[in-house]
């Protein structure tokens, strides 16, 4: 999921503990149904650690001290809990949980945003968060140039001169993936 140039989104409507959240954990953004049940990585209960990126992601999420106090202590804790640490980005009422999420997703996409540079933000955050600085802000540099010659970067630019709304709708004419 971290290595698509698509936005990926982890809907979680009820309980998500042991492996959920380390599945949940690999998409770029989590949304949860209010009140839809516990949120932990429980497996020191069992004697052993989270696997699958489990203490990797979640250290990234939360922080080193947080993770390893919430993974000692088998902390489970209800989703507006998880959004006030970082484990989840929103929080959406149960009785339109569905239409919300759908919503929510199609915020990122034409025309009110632009696929590629969604794509391309994920690709430069993804990767360069590994990299040494110089060398993050030169992959930022190489993304933005690349979309500065798309059809959405001249919408977008212009739509702002003429104080308007951009309408995107980029179909990624040089043969790159839509983001």
């Amino acid at each position: 999921m971290e290595n698509t140039n698509k936005l990926v989104i982890a809907a979680i409507g009820g309980h998500c503990v042991g492996g959920g959240p380390e599945v949940a954990m690999a998409a770029d953004l989590r949304v949860a149904k209010a009140g839809a049940g516990k949120i932990g990585l429980p497996e020191v209960k069992l004697g052993v650690l989270p696997e699958n990126g489990g203490t990797q992601r979640h250290t990234r999420l939360v922080g080193k001290s947080k993770a390893i106090e919430m993974m000692i202590d088998s902390a489970m804790m209800n989703v507006e809990e998880a959004a006030g640490v970082g484990l989840i980005n929103k929080v959406f009422d149960a009785e339109d949980f569905g239409s919300r999420v759908s919503e929510f997703a199609r915020s990122f996409c034409p025309p009110g945003k632009a696929s590629r540079a969604v794509g391309y933000i994920k690709r430069d955050v993804q990767s360069g968060a590994d990299l040494p600085l110089e060398s993050g802000l030169a992959l930022e540099r190489e993304l933005q140039q690349q979309l500065f010659q798309s059809n959405d970067a001249k919408e977008g630019i212009s739509a702002f001169v003429q104080k308007r709304e951009a309408v995107f709708r980029d179909l990624q004419k040089t043969g790159h993936a839509a983001g």
